[in-house]
């Protein structure tokens, strides 16, 4: 029974979802359902009336179920094979994989609406200006819903993180140290996968408010142009805002140093015990408010691997640690002088 007791110590989950996982999915669901419902009204009420505007915001409203639904699956994924050992680091990372997809479908989306506006800019179109105004009223007012319900969110989750504190820790007997810890640091706090699905109904939001200046400026004051130059812009704005998601994503799709002033911070805490000097070290995202850390570190007075991990106790988000311990029996291993 002692046996089996410290083997359950010693043995550890790898699970890296956020803190509030359970309830952005929630939430994602919530405006997959009210985005689907918007677009079968709108599909439907172009087939009745003839509506070719309201045919084609419905359809584009379908884009926006599909890449919300992705957001929404993801999330899925993470939770149903959340304890799957397969994945030797969780799944933490499932959402970053959405967000980076999430980000090139909006570039895509991005460039096909450049290409549109530049034709019709060139080749101008009759538009029904009335009927795209009610459309499009429609369709802001559904997407100002559906920010509320993952803006909001998304902004209390990071809040919260910056507060909230856990810690569950496991000392190990051997050269291998595994702590996880619940302190977050905001750096880390994004949910690539919550803020993708955040950033296609801003995307969606701005363009209804640019069309809607568009159509006013062209059934008031005959300003036909306008419409396909604010296409232009948006386009251009929904570049931007995917070229940033890309980004931010792919650092933790490709294990990138997830914060350079942490690692120079631990890597000041060891050295400066006793006469340890950091021979290697790696420090990447593992999920949302989660970091996972790998030491090895050269020494003339090797302690337990907990007693490094007691060196960066009040580190923010290491979630998962592992240290190397080198005993070193020559000067070779001593510090530089300073």
């Amino acid at each position: 029974m002692h046996h089996d007791a410290a083997l359950e110590k010693l043995t550890h989950d790898h699970v890296f979802a956020g803190a509030r996982a359970d309830e952005s999915e929630r939430r994602t669901w919530y405006v997959v359902a009210l985005t689907a419902v918007t677009m079968i009204a709108e599909i439907a009420g172009g087939w009745w009336t003839g509506s070719m505007a309201l045919l084609a915001d419905g359809w584009h409203m379908g884009s926006h179920v599909a890449a919300l639904g992705l957001a929404g699956y993801a999330y899925h994924f993470a939770r149903t094979h959340a304890d799957d050992r397969r994945f030797s680091m969780g799944t933490g990372k499932v959402g970053s994989l959405t967000g980076f997809s999430s980000a090139l479908l909006l570039g895509v989306v991005a460039l096909l609406m450049l290409w549109e506006s530049g034709h019709r800019l060139l080749d101008p179109v009759a538009i029904d200006y009335r009927a795209a105004i009610i459309v499009t009223v429609i369709g802001l007012a559904v997407n100002v819903a559906s920010a509320f319900l993952l803006g909001g969110h998304e902004h209390h989750h990071g809040h919260e993180q910056d507060h909230e504190s856990g810690h569950h820790d496991h000392d190990h007997d051997h050269d291998h140290d595994h702590g996880h810890r619940d302190h977050a640091h905001h750096a880390h706090h994004h949910d690539h996968n919550l803020r993708a699905a955040y950033v296609h109904v801003l995307t969606d939001a701005l363009t209804s408010v640019l069309a809607l200046v568009a159509l006013g400026g062209g059934l008031w004051l005959g300003l036909a142009w306008l419409d396909p130059l604010m296409g232009i812009v948006g386009a251009a704005v929904i570049l931007w805002w995917a070229a940033g998601l890309v980004r931010q994503s792919s650092r933790v799709l490709l294990d990138m140093e997830a914060n350079p002033a942490i690692a120079q911070q631990i890597r000041q805490r060891i050295e400066a015990d006793a006469d340890n000097r950091v021979v290697d070290l790696h420090l990447w995202q593992v999920g949302t408010g989660h970091l996972a850390l790998i030491v090895s570190l050269a020494t003339h007075f090797p302690r337990p691997p907990a007693h490094y991990r007691s060196l960066l106790g009040d580190m923010p988000a290491l979630s998962h640690c592992t240290f190397e311990i080198i005993p070193c029996d020559d000067a070779r291993c001593s510090p530089a002088p300073g």
